[in-house]
């Protein structure tokens, strides 16, 4: 096989709609191994504030600072649905994009402790200057889409100095409100944008880079609940209930990937082009909540080694309320691109609820009881979904064939 060669430069160009074995680059999985970062430093941030008595401090800026993760990665998968020639410019704007999120990851600690949102600021800024000078390219080279190109860098640029006020010279009484019209402008522009001309995403490729970054979620879950264990293993505290907890823990994520990935996304969103905002955007509350159960299950298996300074109800609840909030979104995301959803309402709120209304019983079961009882409603509603749906089968990523490659 002769050696692939390295592309200078390609005109930008829209990529097919309907472009055959569409996957990810290896260019897009280096680009979330940086997020990995990211989502581990302000996951282990929450645990911490959840540890130390401070939840409820620690909610707003994990929901700001993962609102800045989310939104970078969206914005970047999107347009690489659509643009990705893969040239040697695209390569080095998407690695200053990287970068971006390196430094992002560094602010997060002083986001978290401090409300000094500076730092994430700042590798935000340089993850913005990567995606404009791509939409800029973009507006130079595809004149079919001129327009829709100049609105989004155009619409960037803007929100970029307006979120640099934000961070180092707005007050701090309006930090929260003004946020809070950022972001919504932020969701705005691709709405406004796409006005013009819409891009040319591809739905399967779309489908499987969400799935890669759930995953990835995932993942870091698996990852915080090890720092846990390895917490209570050093305090020489393993028991009853810390083999409990951390292997209910572990079946709640197993149960959580079985029901998302029941979902073929991509087919769904190829008929229903026209409802992939609701899609796309409500992923955001699936993504922090599978962040937030990392953080979670963390200091649920540090409490079962060893005391910590939150109470056992919030323990239990910082479980129970990520879960629950998964699964009544999952339900509400995939339900508009799904004619024939394999995502039953009566079965998801059902556990929903269960999960929800738990965490009280603690008094009594304690939080490795609560972390049990969690996990059998998950495994519940996994095999009453697979019961209902005989004739589906689980949602596969979209790969090429081997002649393909």
């Amino acid at each position: 096989m002769p050696p692939a060669r390295i592309r200078l430069r390609i005109r930008m160009s829209a990529r097919p709609v309907d472009e055959p074995h569409r996957v990810s680059s290896q260019l897009e999985l280096l680009f979330d191994l940086t997020f990995v970062v990211a989502v581990a430093a302000i996951t282990a941030q929450l645990a911490h504030q959840v540890v130390e008595g401070h939840a409820t401090d620690g909610i707003v800026p994990f929901l700001q600072v993962f609102f800045a993760i989310w939104w970078a990665w969206m914005n970047f998968t999107w347009f690489a649905s659509s643009y990705d020639t893969d040239d040697v410019a695209y390569r080095v704007l998407t690695m200053v994009q990287m970068a971006g999120v390196l430094v992002l990851a560094a602010g997060v600690p002083a986001a978290g402790e401090h409300t000094d949102y500076r730092f994430v600021t700042l590798g935000y800024v340089i993850m913005r200057i990567g995606l404009v000078a791509q939409w800029l390219r973009v507006a130079a080279e595809d004149p079919a889409r001129r327009r829709t190109a100049l609105r989004y860098a155009g619409g960037i640029t803007l929100l970029t100095v307006a979120w640099v006020y934000h961070s180092w010279l707005a007050p701090l009484s309006i930090e929260l409100p003004l946020f809070l019209l950022l972001a919504a402008l932020e969701l705005a522009v691709p709405l406004w944008a796409e006005r013009a001309e819409p891009t040319t995403w591809h739905p399967h490729h779309i489908a499987e880079r969400y799935g890669l970054f759930t995953i990835i979620l995932l993942g870091e879950s698996v990852l915080a609940a090890s720092r846990g264990v390895a917490r209570a293993l050093e305090s020489d505290a393993v028991s009853g209930p810390f083999i409990m907890v951390a292997v209910s823990g572990l079946v709640v994520l197993f149960a959580l990937w079985w029901l998302y990935f029941l979902v073929e996304a991509g087919e769904g969103l190829r008929g229903r082009r026209d409802r992939s905002y609701r899609w796309g955007y409500g992923h955001y509350g699936i993504f922090a909540a599978l962040a937030a159960l990392g953080a979670g299950l963390e200091v649920a298996v540090e409490q079962s080694g060893h005391a910590v300074a939150a109470t056992p109800l919030t323990v239990a609840y910082a479980v129970a309320i990520p879960v629950g909030l998964f699964l009544l979104l999952l339900w509400v995301v995939h339900t508009p691109i799904e004619p024939e959803s394999v995502i039953h309402p009566a079965v998801i709120a059902g556990c929903a609820v269960v999960v929800l209304v738990l965490p009280p019983a603690v008094t009594w079961i304690g939080v490795h009881g609560v972390a049990t009882a969690i996990a059998a409603a998950c495994v519940l509603a996994v095999a009453i979904t697979i019961a209902l749906s005989p004739s589906r089968e689980p949602a596969r990523t979209h790969r090429p064939s081997r002649a393909a490659r």
